[in-house]
């Protein structure tokens, strides 16, 4: 693997022993997945520690019946360690993840930084540091999931979308906006109808535009 590359998007790479650096960039690897494919998780193992170089993931749970709900998004320079169990042992739920664009990957095997998180403080102090973010974020959807109403909820997921993609028309079906959701697909469609007649949204086939973000904001007081 790139040492140029390890040194960008490793942000303890300064604080290893060279021998360490060479073990990682041995036991690293680049790769790439095209938006809607598979990383990990959901029964398809551990592949390691992913940090993304170019593009976004999506990190989701997914019960017994088949329902998902994401929990946040990996982007450019970020990193998911939680998404590797297989380095936390006191992780026992299982997290996924998906590219939810076109996405180039830096992966380095859950062995080898799983030994060096032991070995190296810096290390350490990264991997306990991002799962504790991590964790902040899947909180904050449980919160979602257990004390706020669908308009809220859905409104949250609109004008989050909306900001990271920098545009007031999200390009997604409803049946993808309930998969992040956690919902039933025809709640969704009743929620977005009902937002279309109040004037908050316009709908279109396999998107949705934001007319009224003020009011979408009030939603989510």
């Amino acid at each position: 693997m790139n040492e140029e590359d390890l040194a960008r998007l490793v942000p303890f790479w300064r604080e290893l022993t060279d021998n360490q650096q060479a073990i990682i960039a041995e036991r690293s690897r680049q790769m790439r997945y095209a938006a809607g494919e598979h990383v990990q998780g959901a029964g398809h193992g551990c592949a390691g520690v992913v940090f993304v170089k170019a593009g976004r993931l999506r990190a989701f749970m997914i019960s017994e019946q088949g329902r998902e709900v994401t929990l946040f998004h990996v982007g450019p320079g970020e990193c998911c360690v939680l998404a590797a169990s297989c380095i936390l042992p006191m992780i026992t739920f299982d997290i996924a993840l998906d590219a939810a664009e076109d996405s180039d990957l830096l992966v380095i095997d859950s062995q080898t930084f799983g030994a060096l998180a032991q070995d190296n403080i810096h290390a350490e102090a990264f991997t306990y540091r991002q799962a504790t973010e991590r964790f902040s974020d899947c909180m904050w959807v449980m919160q979602q999931v257990l004390f706020m109403g669908l308009d809220a909820r859905l409104a949250i997921w609109l004008l989050d979308e909306a900001a990271r993609g920098g545009s007031p028309r999200i390009a997604a079906t409803h049946d993808e906006i309930a998969r992040h959701l956690g919902s039933a697909r025809e709640a969704v469609s009743r929620m977005l109808k009902y937002f279309a007649r109040e004037g908050l949204v316009r709908l279109s086939r396999g998107a949705v535009e934001i007319v009224d973000a003020r009011r979408l904001r009030q939603l989510t007081a």
